[in-house]
């Protein structure tokens, strides 16, 4: 007889080898359609439609904004789930109640009763964790799920909800192949999670991208607003866990709010997760969520919501931080980050994945760091001598590891005391490290 644990892993192995992970294969696992959700969630008696809940889509901050909102909810009484991609060590993190995984025992019971079905209709990977945490909400009478789009958000799996609220977080450049190639058609994409007469929150008000949020809220006769045109959340002081900000606003003022969040560009995300608040205040039948419940959410927000690899502090003398922004705009957030910060010498362990253009992102990066190349453990991993080859012609110097784990090792050997070493470039290399 197997144990719990034994049975789990042998329900991923199954879900890795069955069905397309598109985080681990890419371009392979990704479908346009929508029709095997539908088919998926029929067959589960469209469980989906059992719970209300609030949809997230953007290039950048999702995930960040997914848990800021509901920490918030969370503190004000209600019992909130969570569905994100990707995970980062166990897959049981894409789908989370108060902050708590799904057990391993619903995970294989799951797959162990629909079996049938999920041979008949043949879903991605994404499809069917997504149906998973849909039947596992209902199941367990959440109040309200916050959903978390994949890719893009028109044909995105998750698009079969029709939320109390959209949120749009922001419109940069990633995945062209499949989202378009310039920002308004990423932007239409994304704009596909707006439905009829339901709010719309966009994070950041970006000229190229205006009047497409616009044009569909007004199609859809769904209010629409702009967080970054009612609320203004500007860093005040960085302390060892928690970063204080003030806010101010038509709706709130803070002079010292408390955020247990490192990383200055969270401030676009708080901005934008405040609003969404602010919305769902005057939306929902739900208590009101009081300044109060706010400040207790937001200063509690990794243990109340078992968040991980955003800034997250692996160590001190030296500093280590990991972060997983991985296309131009979250670089960009990061290389900001790291101007702010104290040190002698930067070292940087750095992976990314092979179906991306990134010498986009290689030519932002500082030519002063010392680098250490490495490719996370997943198929879509860039070898690191082609990463190292493709990094020189850029400027960027330093020397090539067979593991994630050997690279950090050896930016840690090499390091001083008052150095700083970053580890990132990709979410499965962070994944290797967290």
């Amino acid at each position: 007889m197997l144990s719990l644990h034994q049975q789990y892993q042998a329900t991923l192995d199954h879900l890795y080898k069955q069905l397309p992970m598109f985080q681990r294969v890419g371009k392979a696992a990704f479908k346009k359609d929508l029709t095997n959700i539908i088919a998926l969630c029929e067959q589960l008696g469209q469980p989906h439609e059992k719970f209300p809940s609030i949809h997230i889509a953007g290039t950048n901050g999702k995930g960040s904004t997914t848990h800021l909102i509901g920490a918030m909810l969370q503190a004000s009484g209600l019992k909130v789930g969570f569905y994100t991609s990707p995970h980062y060590k166990d897959f049981r993190e894409r789908i989370k109640i108060n902050g708590k995984l799904i057990g391993k025992r619903q995970v294989v019971n799951f797959v162990e009763k629909h079996k049938g079905t999920l041979e008949k209709i043949r879903p991605s990977f994404f499809e069917i964790t997504v149906a998973l945490a849909f039947d596992y909400f209902a199941q367990q009478k959440v109040d309200i799920a916050i959903i978390e789009t994949g890719l893009g958000g028109r044909l995105d799996s998750t698009n079969i909800i029709t939320p109390l609220l959209s949120v749009i977080t922001n419109i940069s450049f990633d995945h062209q192949q499949f989202l378009g190639d310039t920002l308004p058609l990423i932007a239409g994409e994304k704009a596909g999670i707006i439905k009829a007469k339901v709010p719309v929150v966009i994070g950041e008000t970006q000229k190229a991208t205006k009047a497409v949020f616009e044009n569909t809220a007004k199609a859809k006769k769904s209010p629409i607003v702009f967080a970054d045109k009612n609320i203004s959340v500007v860093e005040r002081e960085v302390k060892a866990h928690h970063t204080k900000y003030y806010v101010k606003g038509r709706v709130y003022n803070f002079n010292n709010l408390s955020v247990n969040l490192m990383g200055n560009y969270q401030q676009k995300n708080i901005c934008t997760a405040l609003q969404a608040i602010a919305i769902f205040n005057e939306i929902s039948d739900f208590p009101k969520v009081t300044e109060s419940n706010i400040q207790e959410g937001l200063g509690n927000l990794k243990e109340l919501t078992y968040f991980l690899g955003r800034w997250q502090k692996l160590g001190e003398n030296p500093t280590i931080i990991c972060d997983s922004g991985h296309n131009q705009a979250g670089v960009k957030l990061i290389l900001q980050q790291l101007e702010k910060m104290d040190y002698e010498q930067l070292h940087f362990v750095i992976g990314m994945v092979n179906d991306k253009d990134i010498g986009k992102i290689l030519k932002m990066l500082p030519k002063e760091a010392r680098y250490y190349f490495v490719k996370a453990n997943i198929p879509r991993g860039l070898v690191a001598d082609k990463l190292q080859a493709k990094a020189k012609e850029y400027g960027l110097k330093g020397r090539r590891y067979s593991s994630v784990k050997n690279g950090l090792r050896a930016a840690k050997r090499a390091a001083a005391e008052s150095d700083m070493i970053f580890v990132g470039g990709s979410t499965f290399v962070v994944a290797e490290v967290v």
